[in-house]
């Protein structure tokens, strides 16, 4: 019993071999370091002296659990032994699964996949600066935004996913996000996704791939160039700087009510990252809106609108000699 700080005292005069503490983060560094007094024996007892305690992140007392059994853990003799939901085969992982679901972004990162370095909404993303709305207002320059992964979903592994982000530019300087696609799925099998967006977006829209340093990441962008895309306005692109940096113009939008997303089914797990982001274990869907939002806040009105209608190039070579 340790409701208190003051309860430690209950226990001033016991004498104890073993102290588990189930919960950690539940307790205060006050109350966990005071019992180690009472953790003591008899010099002839050949019983050894042990302090144990298991918890999940989180809780008031998460941020010394961490510095103590993380940070300095390995330094100081205190091991940290992580348990995941798949080290134990006798729960209903798929149902457990599905009800974390239900938890806010930073409670199930912390309970599903024992993410210690999640922290409560930061400042990066705020859910209240986006303005959902029914639909895109007609006239938009769009890009569809390509963050690529090649990687099927297996029991004990949380890969990361593939999200192409729909964003739109209108002429007074908004920006819509009209859709996020995702998924995790074998290479050939992205490779129909991708194909089939493009189809359905239409051939208006430009669509971009980040592309992966090395030779390899040149071969993929040629072949969804030659092979999957030939007949749309395809480009990869070579991205620098870290992603939490790449973010911060979309970020500087969004907080001045300039980013609004149009109502759909894949808004929530948006609101998920974004709330968490850097922190959290996924960062695609801020990669690929981060990377549509660098392609089209730059991007003269000089593509096509969401109503399908071409427009004139905003920009002509001219020339000011009187010979030309």
């Amino acid at each position: 019993f340790l409701e208190n700080d003051p309860d430690k005292y209950r226990y001033q005069s016991s004498e104890f071999q073993y102290i588990g503490f189930d919960e950690l983060t539940e307790f205060t560094e006050m109350q966990y370091r005071y019992l180690f007094s009472r953790l003591r024996k008899l010099e002839a007892a050949i019983v050894p002296l042990r302090m144990r305690a298991a918890s999940n992140p989180g809780g008031v007392g998460h941020d010394w659990v961490k510095q103590r059994f993380i940070v300095e853990g390995e330094k100081y003799g205190r091991p940290f032994i992580p348990a995941k939901i798949d080290d134990n085969p006798y729960r209903d992982r798929a149902e457990y699964r599905k009800a974390l679901q239900n938890l806010d972004a930073v409670t199930r990162e912390q309970l599903l996949n024992g993410d210690w370095t999640v922290k409560q909404a930061g400042s990066k993303f705020k859910r209240e600066w986006f303005e959902i709305v029914e639909a895109a207002p007609e006239g938009l320059s769009l890009v569809r935004y390509w963050d690529m992964a090649a990687t099927e979903m297996k029991p004990g592994k949380d890969p990361d996913y593939t999200v192409g982000c729909l964003m739109g530019k209108s002429k007074d300087g908004i920006y819509y996000i009209l859709d996020i696609m995702r998924l995790r799925a074998t290479p050939l099998t992205i490779e129909r996704v991708v194909k089939n967006r493009a189809t359905q977006d239409g051939i208006n829209v430009l669509i971009y791939i980040e592309q992966e340093p090395g030779s390899a990441g040149v071969g993929v962008i040629d072949h969804y160039r030659r092979v999957v895309l030939p007949e749309y306005a395809f480009y990869g692109d070579k991205v620098t700087g870290n992603k939490s940096d790449r973010a911060n113009p979309l970020s500087s939008q969004a907080q001045a009510g300039n980013v609004k997303l149009v109502k759909g089914h894949w808004i929530n797990a948006f609101f998920d990252e974004i709330e968490i982001f850097p922190e959290g274990s996924h960062d695609d869907q801020v990669d690929a809106a981060s990377g549509a939002f660098s392609k089209i806040a730059g991007h003269r009105d000089y593509g096509f609108s969401i109503s399908g209608e071409e427009r004139v190039p905003a920009f002509s070579l001219v020339g000011d000699d009187e010979d030309d």
